[in-house]
């Protein structure tokens, strides 16, 4: 007798840019080393947001310093080592992963705008990309994710004419936008509870 594999569910995802989002931006340069690397405070409640909603939450982050020889790729991952062990020991969070794109422009199928880098998050964690959303602060974040077929948030003051899904000013603004888009999984599956019951 042949045994029918069980299906195994999809996983809804909240994609997060880095630099801007999760630390503070350098601006028009890279985050070189630990040091530089400094976390913004808003970020730990909206990754508690995501996870509460029942959302993995993954980092993609273009870094092009490598290939400029400003860094090494150990050096980004230690800083990457070192923001999820700070995470865990002072706000018992961490997120599912961390993908980065150390090429340079035009040599790769992962850096944003392409959605390579989503997309390989999804095929590494079963994630459900029409399910989940990006979030960034550049155009090129925007686009990645609407090439993902992910919903997308921007986070910018300036509020250009851009194709995101919604515009937040900033990001305690995102903390609460996120509070109401997300589906709540608990309910629902209260909901799936009360089809049931009424049957």
């Amino acid at each position: 007798m042949i045994k029918k594999k069980k299906a195994v569910r999809m996983k809804k995802c909240v994609f997060f840019d880095r630099d801007g989002i999760v630390n503070k931006s350098p601006g028009a340069g890279y985050v070189e080393r630990w040091a530089d690397f400094h976390l913004l405070p808003e970020f730990p409640d909206i990754l508690r947001v995501v996870q509460q909603k029942g959302y993995e939450a993954v980092i993609v982050t273009n870094q092009r310093g490598v290939a400029r020889g400003l860094m090494t790729v150990e050096t980004l991952e230690e800083i990457h080592e070192n923001f999820k062990k700070l995470m865990a020991e002072k706000y018992n969070l961490v997120p599912l992963d961390i993908l980065y794109c150390v090429h340079d422009k035009g040599q790769c199928e992962c850096r944003k705008p392409k959605p390579g880098m989503l997309v390989e998050a999804a095929k590494r964690h079963n994630l459900d990309l029409k399910m989940s959303w990006m979030v960034g602060d550049h155009e090129t974040d925007i686009e990645a994710g609407r090439r993902a077929g992910c919903k997308t948030i921007l986070v910018s003051g300036n509020k250009p004419e851009m194709q995101a899904d919604y515009v937040v000013p900033d990001l305690k603004s995102l903390e609460s936008l996120l509070k109401n888009v997300l589906e709540d999984h608990k309910v629902k599956i209260e909901k799936k509870r009360t089809k049931i019951e009424n049957k």
